[in-house]
């Protein structure tokens, strides 16, 4: 994996970082000195990085904003 995608998982996580276990937490205070060092990551380090990612950064449910750009009726069109 390229160095920028090692950023764009580092940067993700930053925001879970308090609901880390103790393990995860120095797993993770790892990747940021060995990226800080601009090592590449081999491939079980980054495996690990992503398993954190997976587990932590859930993607935000679209559909429930759909009811805010759908179009009217007339039927609800009461004023």
């Amino acid at each position: 994996m390229s160095p920028r995608d090692q950023q764009k998982y580092l940067e993700a996580l930053k925001r879970y970082e308090h609901k880390f276990t103790r393990e995860e937490s120095e797993e993770y205070k790892m990747f940021q000195k060995r990226h800080k060092d601009e090592e590449e990551f081999d491939s079980l380090s980054m495996k690990r990085l992503k398993e954190l990612h997976d587990k932590y950064h859930l993607p935000e449910d679209i559909h429930k904003y759909d009811a805010f750009f759908k179009k009217k009726s007339d039927g609800d069109l009461d004023s």
